[in-house]
């Protein structure tokens, strides 16, 4: 089986309502999704959260390195993309790209051999847990609102929710966040993500020490990506772990996160740090620090590799209802988690299928 095209699509999803982190308002999510190919008209489909700049360049400098090459062949398939998009960095749109066209290799894998992802990596489990990601900052969303959100989420089946911080005034979030507490009660465990917040790693530890009183299971991303010796002496001085690295690429970036002790928890997403293939050597390189993992965004990916990596503490899960995330509004059936768990999907690689008609209805390029 050899690659015969490669095809992208870029959608636009509108929120019903702006949403807001500590550092910029979110009104509509765009993806990319890419189609691989095969010569006997199978294909494979991957996606991720960027626009037409990832489209442009799968279309333009990877498809090139694919057409005409061994589908199975995968690692050396990720090598020419790699290499081809070395004038372009190791982070960000390029490995975006390398990524969504990554993942759609494994699923055409799947699709051709009539085998779930999960199943082809080895799987040990056929649900995982996950947790509900929310607690954004809206407009008329104070503290009593954002708890009821959260016990909500306790009500529906989950044992754990994120909710975010650094937006406002630390007293303000200490007090949104002990609301939740309250609501959820004390065994539910609560995730707080600052999304970059404070450039002042010392405003991080003053914050991270204030919740404590709160049981807080992680802070994530406090401070931002670039800062990895702020980071590290956060971890240090703080008990609450600290999560990171859903905007890191490669296996040497999660190498340099390790070494330097900047996080306890590593939250690679398969989309952004160069697809399924190379998330599992992220994974590989922590089990040897004994490091876990609790992978950012993507569940219809992360569920696959979630159950092939013990090491997986959750995988992030955003419910419709809550309008933050609209990529199910293209899958003909979205996975829905039972009881704090997600199913792996059991159909032919990643076992989703695109509504092609809700592609178009959305498309912008």
């Amino acid at each position: 089986m050899k690659i015969r095209d490669v095809e992208c699509k870029v959608i636009s999803i509108p929120l019903r309502r702006p949403a807001a982190v500590s550092n910029r308002v979110i009104t509509a999510r765009e993806y990319t999704i890419a189609r691989v190919i095969a010569d006997d008209g199978l294909c494979g489909v991957g996606c991720t959260v960027c626009g037409r700049a990832v489209k442009d360049v799968v279309e333009d400098l990877l498809k090139p390195q694919l057409v005409r090459m061994p589908a199975f062949a995968i690692e050396t398939l990720w090598d020419r993309m790699f290499s081809a998009a070395l004038q372009l960095g190791r982070r960000g749109v390029a490995m975006r790209a390398i990524s969504i066209v990554d993942i759609a290799l494994w699923d055409l894998k799947g699709k051709a051999l009539g085998l779930p992802v999960a199943r082809l990596l080895g799987s040990s489990r056929d649900r995982v847990p996950v947790y509900a990601s929310g607690g954004y900052y809206c407009d008329g969303k104070g503290p009593a609102e954002l708890a009821a959100e959260a016990a909500g989420y306790v009500a529906q089946g989950f044992r754990a929710v994120k909710i975010r911080a650094g937006r406002l005034e630390p007293r303000e979030d200490l007090k949104r966040i002990e609301a939740v507490r309250r609501a959820v009660g004390d065994d539910v465990e609560i995730m707080v993500d600052a999304n970059h917040a404070w450039r002042d790693p010392s405003v991080a530890v003053r914050f991270a020490q204030a919740m404590a009183p709160f049981g807080i299971r992680w802070l994530e991303e406090p401070v931002p990506p670039d800062d990895l010796q702020g980071a590290a002496r956060l971890a240090a001085a703080v008990e609450i772990p600290i999560a990171s690295g859903e905007l890191e690429s490669t296996r040497w970036a999660f190498r340099d996160l390790i070494v330097q002790q900047a996080a306890d928890i590593l939250q690679p997403d398969a989309s952004v740090v160069g697809g399924i293939s190379e998330w599992l050597k992220v994974a590989a390189l922590a089990s040897a620090f004994h490091t876990p993992l609790a992978p950012h965004y993507v569940w219809e990916v992360h569920a696959h590799l979630a159950a092939v990596v013990p090491s997986v503490l959750y995988v992030e899960y955003f419910t419709r209802e809550a309008d933050l995330v609209g990529f199910d509004d293209v899958l003909q059936e979205p996975l829905r988690p039972v009881d704090g768990y997600l199913p792996v999907p059991a159909g032919p690689g990643l076992g989703i299928e695109l509504d092609d008609e809700a592609v178009e209805r959305f498309r912008i390029a």
